[in-house]
This record gives structure tokens, C-alpha cells and sequence, in this order.
């Protein structure tokens, strides 16, 4: 399929649609996005707590533990150890300035969330110049006007990267997963950084292959094969023989080189020290593959169209919009970075979140390249629907919060009640105070928007990134201390520590049960509690439900049972220290 002739471009649009969005609103809005949620809160289960779990092993752990990833004991042998690097080195550099403040464990959860903000500027610097570069070149131009008035290739460039920016902001599934300290934003930072690379390699080679193996090879010691082959597959597609990008294919194997070089100078050093860790981490790559289940294509179809939500409906938009040029830089390149992801989660046994987070990128960038071709009254539909959605979520997350501290409306408290068995309500004063600064801010945002009636194309995407960031900030404000107590594990590993401390011996060692990776990291990370693979171990401690120990199919007929805990608003899990005979 040729490309046409840029008077056939589908994109319309005058200079004043272009108009320069203020550099301080997008760097306000992104410290507001990063820091709501990031701190005043523990480790939850799974990723979050596990990923410090493997920092603070690499750093109190065994040796080897610096190079594999462990949890105590356990060999974590599932993704690769660069962010353990990244997060191990953060602690070890500034917890002890912030343990003059706190005490050692919460000043090792802080130091340890600084490097998100690392991944979270890396996929914003990344996404924007990645997507200026496509933005400028002669393809995306919109259709010249007969007098004249159409913008400047510069402040097109930079309106379209300033979509894409605030479009991977309001993408709704990505918003909890970058503030975990897991590999999931490192991965999603190395991807976009590879889209750039890709992007930049249409002038520049050298400089974009050079990147480009750099964060192949961060990619692959991020997550291993599941977090890297979806990457790797979209760069050579990306350079196919009809794109712009088939002239510059030969640079590849400079990304080449540099990507292998940096996994092989993990990989041999680390086949030496622990075989058993390197022979794990193969059984778990490749098991984790397998031919489509109708199951997990279920959950895809099911799942997807909700953590990608409001950009995957613009950007199948741009596709269909642009399909005469498809082949074009600033739709190919996206279009491969977008469907390589879904085609290896379709092969993977258990796609989730992780896997889901490859597609927010490339499907923001195409949801930007959409946004020229709409007609105005559509835009202004979009912004309409924007301010009522988030409002209305806003107004949610109010109504709840009041329902949690005064009991009204009873059916919604009720109901909250139920989801936070034990929890006794308080007012936090300065979060509230943040919380109504935030909702002050978006009335004043949807005020503008309804007296100045702008006609700049990014006021859709300025109403959408900021709407999600207030919601979020409202839960992470008002919710936080309930939302800690659901999902924390602080208290029960606590009564845990004191029950192991009070009933055993130095010499005594316990192992565990049907004891999650979750579980496990929650346990060592809050009281450095371990657990033996010992069979000779005499203690253990067992995770099961009420329902199960009610029915009396928990096993372990005749154990004396030293101990019983659990979160206080989980009805379905517990814990039990037993002593076997």
C-alpha cells in the first residue's frame, strides 16, 4: 500500500488549535500524579511488596542474593534484577539520611520508591520526544489550508506530544502500577524508551540504535523474556521493507550487540552462582508460554479494553482513520509496539496487569495521532463527556468517604462496613485539606473550560489526565488509611514476630505451608521473619481460610496450634503457627 500524497491527509486543523499548552500545568499535573499514592502508605501484596522484599535480600541476604533476586531463602527466579539493583542501591544511599526522621524499616520503604520517579520521568521524557519526532515529520502534516492559517510543523509536533503525554496519564490501569515498587514501571519506562530510539533512528541512527540496545538489554534484566520479547518483536517489524525505517535496518545490529552484551554480562556471571536459581528461572520463563487458552483470551477481551480505558477506542480510531497510510512513521512504529504485546500476551498461561501495561504506550500515541482528524463538534463532545465522568467519580469517592466517617448514606456505609470489618474511622486533616485543594483545582479547570471555550485540540486530553488524577488523588487522600488496613500486612506479621519471639529458641527454624510469594515477602520485609525448607522444622506456619479450618479440611490432623491471625477485614485468608509432633 503507497503512501499518498499529503493532500489527502486526514488531518484538519488550524494553528490555533495548536496553541502552546503551558509547560507548568504538565509539570504540576505529573508531580501530582507521581507523588499521590507513592508514600504514607505500606507494601501491598503482590509485586509491590515483593520487589522490596528483593532490595532489602540483595542488601541483608546472602551474596548471591546481589546478583539473583531471593526472598530470604526463597529464590525469586522469575524476572531479571535491575530494578532490585536500581531499588537496593536507593536504599542503601538514603535510607540512613531518612532514618534521622523515621524508623529503619518505613525510611527503607521510602528511599526504596524514590527510583519510581526515575521510571515515571524516563516514560514521560520518552513518550513526548518519541512522539514529537513522528509528530513532525511530512506524513502526519494536516491538509494545507486555501488561505493559509494551518500550523507550523513545529507546533503540530509538539501538540500531538503533548496529547500522547497527558493521554498515558489518563490511562486508567497504569495509574496504581507505576507507584509500585515492582518491575512493572521500569518495564513500561524501557519500553518507551525503545519507541523513542525506534523514533529517533529516522535521523539519527548511531544515537537511536545506540539507545535503542540499551533498553532492549534493560528490558530483558527487567522482566526476562515475558517483558523483553515484546519489544524485541516490535523493533524488526517496526523496520519493514515499505516503512520509512527499511533504510536504517543495518543499525540494528548495533542495538543488537549492545542488548546481548548486557544480558550476557549478567547471565554467565550468574549460571556460576547458582545453577539451581538459573535453571528455576528457565522453567519459569518457558512454562509461563504455551499455545492461546480460550480462558486467558477471555480475560484479555474482558480486561483490556478496561485498563487501556479512554485511549484504545481513539486510537482503533487512528488506525482506521489513517489506513492509507499505514506505513507511515507515525502509525507504524506505534501500530508494531502495540500488536506485538497482544500477540505474546495471547500466548501467555496467565496474562494480567503486567503483561496489560505494554499496551498503554504505543495505544496513547496512536489515541494522539487520532485527535486531527476529529471534527469539532466531536471534540467538544468528548470534552463534555470527560467533565461529567470525572466529576461524577469525584463526587463517588466523596459520598463514600463521608459514608465511611458518619455512617450516611447507610446502605453505602453498610456496605463499606463489610469491606472494613475492624477498622475504626478518623479524619486525617492535611489529607483532607489536599483532597479539597484538588477537587478547588477541577472546578476551576471545568469554570474554564465552560467560559473561555477553548479551542486548542489538547483541552480534551488536559480534561481527561487531570480528571483521573484528581480521583486518584481523592482515594489516595481520604482512602488511604482504610485502604492500608484492607491490604496491609504490617499488623498480622507483627503479631506473628511477637508469637514466634514469645514460644520458640534461637535454634528453632520454621517452614511454611501453602504460604504465597505475597505472604512471604509481607512477613520479611515488615519482621525479617524467614522460613526454612527443612522438613526437620517442627514449627509451621500455614495459610488457609476460616472456611477451611470451620470444615476441618485444613490438614494437619493432631498439630497443636500455637498461634491464629489474619488481616482484619479478610474473610477469606488466614494464618496459623502450628508445632507438628
Amino acid at each position: 500500500m503507497a503512501l499518498q500524497s499529503p493532500h489527502s491527509t486526514p488531518a484538519r486543523l488550524t494553528a490555533s488549535a495548536t496553541t502552546k499548552l503551558p509547560r507548568l500545568l504538565l509539570l504540576l499535573l505529573a508531580v501530582v500524579y507521581i507523588f499521590a499514592g507513592l508514600y504514607f502508605r505500606d507494601p501491598w501484596k503482590t509485586d509491590d511488596v515483593v520487589g522490596l522484599a528483593t532490595m532489602l535480600t540483595a542488601l541483608h541476604g546472602p551474596a548471591h542474593a546481589l546478583w539473583l533476586p531471593q526472598i530470604g531463602t526463597l529464590a525469586y527466579a522469575q524476572d531479571g534484577p535491575f530494578v532490585m539493583w536500581v531499588g537496593a542501591f536507593s536504599i542503601w544511599l538514603f535510607s540512613p539520611l531518612f532514618e534521622f526522621f523515621t524508623s529503619p524499616l518505613d525510611a527503607a520503604i521510602i528511599a526504596s520508591r524514590l527510583p519510581n520517579f526515575l521510571w515515571f520521568g524516563l516514560l514521560l521524557w520518552s513518550i513526548w520526544y518519541g512522539t514529537y519526532l513522528l509528530g513532525r515529520r511530512p506524513e502526519p502534516q494536516p491538509l494545507a489550508l486555501p488561505f493559509g492559517g494551518e500550523p507550523t510543523v513545529r507546533a503540530y509536533g509538539r501538540m500531538i506530544a503533548d496529547a500522547a503525554l497527558l493521554l498515558i496519564l489518563a490511562t486508567a490501569g497504569i495509574m496504581w502500577r507505576l507507584h509500585e515498587t515492582s518491575e512493572v514501571p521500569a518495564i513500561v519506562a524501557f519500553q518507551a524508551l525503545a519507541f523513542y530510539a525506534v523514533a529517533r533512528m529516522l535521523d539519527h541512527p548511531l544515537s537511536g540504535a545506540v539507545t535503542l540496545g540499551v533498553a532492549l538489554g534493560a528490558a530483558f534484566l527487567t522482566r526476562g523474556w515475558i517483558g523483553a520479547l515484546p519489544i524485541m518483536l516490535a523493533v524488526p517489524f517496526a523496520f519493514a521493507p515499505r516503512s520509512a525505517l527499511w533504510p536504517a535496518k543495518h543499525w540494528l545490529i548495533v542495538a543488537a550487540v549492545i542488548a546481548t552484551s548486557m544480558i550476557l554480562l549478567w547471565w554467565i556471571p550468574a549460571s556460576h552462582l547458582s545453577p539451581y536459581w538459573v535453571e528455576n528461572w528457565w522453567l519459569w520463563n518457558v512454562n509461563s508460554f504455551g499455545w492461546p487458552q480460550s480462558a486467558a483470551l477471555i480475560s484479555i477481551l474482558r480486561d483490556l479494553p478496561w485498563f487501556l480505558w479512554p485511549t484504545w477506542p481513539f486510537a482503533l480510531l487512528a488506525i482506521w482513520r489513517w489506513r492509507s497510510w499505514l506505513y507511515a512513521p507515525h502509525i507504524w512504529i506505534p501500530l508494531m509496539f502495540a500488536v506485538w504485546p497482544l500477540a505474546v500476551m495471547c500466548f501467555l498461561a496467565d496474562p494480567f496487569e503486567p503483561e496489560y501495561s505494554l499496551m498503554a504506550l504505543p495505544v496513547a500515541v496512536l489515541a494522539a495521532f487520532a485527535l486531527p482528524t476529529l471534527r469539532r463538534g466531536v471534540v467538544n463532545s468528548l470534552d463534555w463527556f470527560a467533565v461529567m465522568c470525572f466529576s461524577l467519580t469525584c463526587a463517588t469517592v466523596w459520598l463514600g468517604w463521608i459514608a465511611l466517617q458518619a455512617g450516611w448514606p447507610t446502605q453505602i456505609a453498610h456496605n463499606i462496613a463489610r469491606q472494613t470489618t475492624g477498622y475504626q474511622a478518623y479524619i486525617s486533616w492535611p489529607a483532607v485539606a489536599i483532597a479539597l485543594a484538588g477537587t478547588l483545582c477541577w472546578i476551576g479547570l471545568v469554570r474554564w473550560r465552560l467560559h473561555s471555550k477553548p479551542s486548542a485540540l489538547w483541552r480534551g486530553t488536559v480534561l481527561s489526565a487531570c480528571g483521573i488524577t484528581l480521583t486518584w488523588l481523592l482515594l489516595v487522600t481520604l482512602w488511604m488509611p482504610a485502604l492500608d488496613y484492607v491490604r496491609s500486612y504490617r499488623s498480622v506479621s507483627a503479631q506473628l514476630s511477637v508469637t514466634l519471639k514469645a514460644l520458640t529458641q534461637p535454634q528453632d527454624c520454621v517452614r511454611a505451608a501453602a504460604l504465597g510469594v505475597g505472604q512471604r515477602a509481607s512477613f520479611y520485609v515488615f519482621n525479617g521473619i524467614d522460613f526454612s525448607y527443612s522438613s526437620k522444622c517442627k514449627l509451621v506456619l500455614q495459610q488457609t481460610s476460616p472456611q477451611s479450618v470451620e470444615a476441618g479440611t485444613a490438614g494437619f490432623d493432631g498439630a497443636q496450634v500455637l498461634w491464629e491471625g489474619k488481616r482484619g477485614a479478610d474473610r477469606r485468608e488466614m494464618f496459623r503457627l502450628l508445632r507438628i509432633n
